[in-house]
């Protein structure tokens, strides 16, 4: 159970470390990968969907065991990301910064799945 907490705990305050200058980063983003936003209705709502999953991943690491079922969510959050930025990258549509990105939360899914199956031993 150490490991889901100390995971959960780590990806949700890194989470949130990357997500929360975003809300600032509007204009600047548009400049770094053009074309400028045109639809900032979509930039904030991603940003607040993942604000609000780094919320969860906190809960999750207060009591894995507790709430394990919130996991597998997390796990789809994770390879959603990961898969859709590996094949908008396989078609050139996105930078490799992103494609790194989303291999890190790729990572992250991963060992959700392994803290998923060692808090299944511990209920």
């Amino acid at each position: 159970m150490k490991f889901a907490k100390v995971l959960f705990l780590v990806a949700g305050i890194y989470g949130l470390i990357v997500l929360l200058p975003l809300y600032f980063l509007e204009a600047q983003t548009g400049r770094d990968y053009p074309p400028p936003i045109t639809h900032p209705e979509y930039y904030y709502g991603f940003i607040g969907v993942g604000v609000a999953w780094q919320l969860a991943f906190l809960v999750i690491s207060r009591d894995p065991v507790r709430f394990r079922p919130l996991m597998i969510p997390a796990i789809v959050e994770k390879a959603s990301f990961g898969i859709a930025v590996a094949v908008l990258y396989m078609q050139q549509r996105v930078s490799s910064f992103m494609l790194g990105a989303a291999m890190a939360d790729s990572l992250l899914g991963v060992l959700f799945v392994l803290a998923f199956l060692k808090t299944a031993r511990q209920e």
